[in-house]
C-alpha cells in the first residue's frame, strides 16, 4: 500500500485529539478504578473491530445510506448511554461501597464494546477516514481497509490505555477526597448523558469519536 505512511501520520494525529471515546474512559477510570478503566478501553477497540467489519463488507455504507437504519443506530447508542447515565446516578450515595461492590469486569467490558459498536460517528469516520487512503491499484479494497482499521485499532488501544491508567490514577487520589466521593457519580451520569446528546446529534465527520 502506497498510501501507508501518510494514512499512519494522519491516524496518530486523529486519535491523539481527545475525543468522546477518551472521555468515557476516563469518566470509568475515574470513577470505579483502573481495572474498570482498562476493560472499558479493552471494549472500546473491541466495538471498533466490529466496525471495521462492516466496513470491509460494505455494511457501513448501507446503514450510512439508510436513514432508518443511521436512525436506529443512533438512537439506540443514545438510549444505552443514558442508561449508563441512570445506573450510575442510582448507584448509590457511598462511594466506598461502590468499591468494595464493584460491577463485574465483563459487564464493564461490555458496556465499553456496547458504547462503541451504537456509535453512529463510527460509521461514518470509517466511511470518510479510510476510502481516502485506499490504492485501487494495491489489490483488494475491502482487505485494505481491514489493515488500516487493524492499524487504527492498535493505535486506537495503546492510547485508550494510557488515558486508562492515568486516569485511574489520579482517580485513586480524588477519592481519598470526601467532596470528590459525594459529587463523582452526578459528574459521571452528565458526562454519559453529554454522550448521549452527542450521539443523536451526530452529523457526517471525519473526526473519530
Amino acid at each position: 500500500m502506497t498510501n501507508l505512511p501518510l494514512f499512519l501520520l494522519a491516524a496518530l494525529a486523529l486519535v491523539a485529539i481527545p475525543g468522546p471515546n477518551h472521555l468515557y474512559i476516563t469518566a470509568r477510570s475515574i470513577g470505579e478504578g483502573r481495572r474498570a478503566g482498562v476493560a472499558s478501553a479493552l471494549g472500546v477497540e473491541t466495538g471498533t473491530l466490529v466496525h471495521i467489519a462492516a466496513a470491509a463488507a460494505g455494511l457501513s455504507a448501507v446503514v450510512a445510506a439508510s436513514a432508518t437504519a443511521f436512525g436506529f443506530l443512533r438512537y439506540a447508542g443514545a438510549a444505552y448511554l443514558l442508561y449508563l447515565a441512570y445506573r450510575t446516578f442510582r448507584g448509590g450515595d457511598d462511594l466506598a461501597e461502590t468499591r468494595l461492590r464493584p460491577r463485574p469486569i465483563r459487564r464493564v467490558y461490555l458496556d465499553g464494546a456496547l458504547v462503541n459498536v451504537l456509535n453512529p460517528k463510527v460509521v461514518l469516520f470509517f466511511l470518510a477516514f479510510l476510502p481516502q487512503f485506499v490504492d485501487r491499484d494495491a489489490g483488494a479494497v475491502p482487505l485494505q481497509i481491514a489493515v488500516m482499521g487493524l492499524v487504527l485499532v492498535l493505535i486506537g488501544l495503546v492510547v485508550d490505555l494510557g488515558y486508562a491508567v492515568a486516569a485511574g490514577s489520579i482517580g485513586g487520589w480524588l477519592r481519598t477526597r470526601p467532596a470528590f466521593r459525594r459529587r463523582q457519580r452526578y459528574a459521571t451520569s452528565l458526562i454519559y448523558l453529554g454522550l448521549g446528546a452527542g450521539a443523536v446529534l451526530t452529523g457526517p465527520t471525519t473526526r473519530r469519536a
